[in-house]
């Protein structure tokens, strides 16, 4: 028997794939895709569980806590990646979504050898950031047995912070030790312990539901417009103007007026659109909905 057979998914040997070397090319990304059509598929078992940890995300952002991703390689950089896109996206402050990748900044680039078997060093890491009852850690190893990783959980569980897990191996050794697991189990790697196809896709799915569907809860968008934008360079200036537009149905030059008078943040110049308010009440109604554009331009929910 193959000594890869009996391996958890993440090191086992995909069957489909044994003469990958082979292939003509065609047939490897023909084999490669078909192998990627299954990711959807094993996310959608475990919606339940990205749900908790999104619920949980909103709780504990609301209440002023952060949600910090840590892993090791390919994890770790998607970790990252995800926490970068949150500010310009949704306007979040950078020490909202944190990521945190073992080895450090270094190993976003190049690969730092040793750095993910240091369990002492990933809970020292997490300790630097000082985590919290309202804080949100949630561990990021394919495998779900990345040391550095289960340091950081650890080390975050003896904090207080509400721990959570995504992995791509079903009974992994993180999920006993966090609050709210996540496991993605689709199958094995075309090429075989590569974990960063499926195994990095399904993370980087995961990853894309956990962060929006928390900023959706925490009132960044409106309908699908992401009303929170930061026009911080000329594309999302662009961007900010037609959300406006979208969510108003004014003009263009209207847009632009309302922008700018509101400083160039969209949800106040949708209010004022909507409302027909000046920037300073927009701001002010903003204020006692939360934040939230859909209760400020509800008459039924405030009165100024």
């Amino acid at each position: 028997m193959d000594s890869l057979t009996n391996l958890a998914t993440t090191e086992g040997r995909n069957p489909a794939s044994e003469e990958l070397d082979q292939l003509p090319t065609l047939d490897v990304l023909r084999l490669m895709n078909d192998e990627d059509h299954r990711v959807p598929d094993a996310i959608a078992s475990q919606l339940s569980a990205i749900a908790a940890v999104v619920e949980a995300a909103v709780k504990g952002l609301s209440a002023g806590g952060r949600l910090i991703y840590a892993g090791a390689g390919t994890s770790g950089r998607l970790g990252v990646l995800d926490a970068a896109e949150c500010p310009p996206t949704f306007s979040t402050n950078p020490t909202m979504v944190v990521g945190l990748i073992a080895g450090g900044q270094q190993a976003m680039f190049q690969a730092v050898e040793g750095a993910e078997d240091d369990a002492d060093r990933g809970a020292e890491e997490l300790n630097m950031l000082q985590p919290g009852p309202h804080d949100v850690v949630v561990g990021l190893a394919a495998s779900g047995r990345t040391p550095w990783v289960l340091g950081v959980v650890r080390a975050a569980k003896r904090a207080g912070a509400v721990t959570a897990s995504v992995c791509c191996n079903h009974r992994a050794v993180i999920s006993s030790e966090v609050d709210l697991p996540v496991e993605i189990d689709a199958g094995p790697e075309v090429l075989t312990g590569s974990t960063r196809l499926k195994a990095g896709t399904a993370q980087k799915l995961v990853l894309n539901m956990i962060s929006t569907a928390t900023m959706v809860g925490l009132g960044k968008t409106y309908g699908n417009l992401m009303v929170d934008v930061s026009p911080s360079n000329e594309k999302l200036r662009q961007r900010a103007m037609s959300i406006v537009m979208a969510a108003t149905g004014c003009s263009c030059d209207d847009a632009i007026t309302a922008l700018h008078e509101a400083g160039g943040h969209a949800k106040t110049a949708i209010v004022m659109v909507l409302l027909g308010m000046t920037a300073t009440q927009a701001r002010a109604r903003l204020a006692e909905a939360g934040g939230v554009v859909r209760v400020a331009v509800d008459e039924n929910h405030l009165r100024l």
